[in-house]
């Protein structure tokens, strides 16, 4: 399964849902940071994405992918990266917030988050 966050509350219950879900079922989640290239909060991201983890009683295993010169300048850019990303690595389950805390956050993960429910023939779980 794979969860995608922005860093925003709603992401975050996101990806409680995810854990939970994961854990209930024994699969294993990936999580994605889903931002533009002005945002320099991976480091906060992974700090809160360790939290939820831990709080649901999970451990991490982080291993931090970075695509050099990949840029994300719309939303439906994100939103086709995610679409790739199911495809290549062949995720049967996606988990994404309804759309981020501020205009940048819901501009990226709202609109990437529709792009992938109408772009994928796996189930997408959107969370509130």
């Amino acid at each position: 399964m794979l969860a995608a966050v922005d860093g925003s509350d709603n992401s975050m219950r996101a990806l409680r849902f995810a854990v939970e879900f994961a854990d209930r079922f024994d699969g294993e989640l990936d999580v994605v940071h889903v931002t533009d290239r002005e945002t320099e909060a991976t480091e906060e991201v992974l700090r809160r994405v360790d939290e939820v983890l831990a709080s649901a009683g999970g451990e991490a295993d982080f291993e931090l992918d970075v695509v050099e010169g990949l840029e994300l300048p719309t939303a439906r850019e994100a939103g086709k990266e995610l679409l790739s990303l199911v495809s290549d690595r062949g995720y049967d389950h996606v988990v994404v917030g309804h759309h981020g805390a501020g205009h940048i956050e819901r501009a990226i993960l709202g609109s990437a988050s529709e792009t992938v429910v109408r772009g994928t023939s796996v189930p997408v779980t959107v969370v509130p």
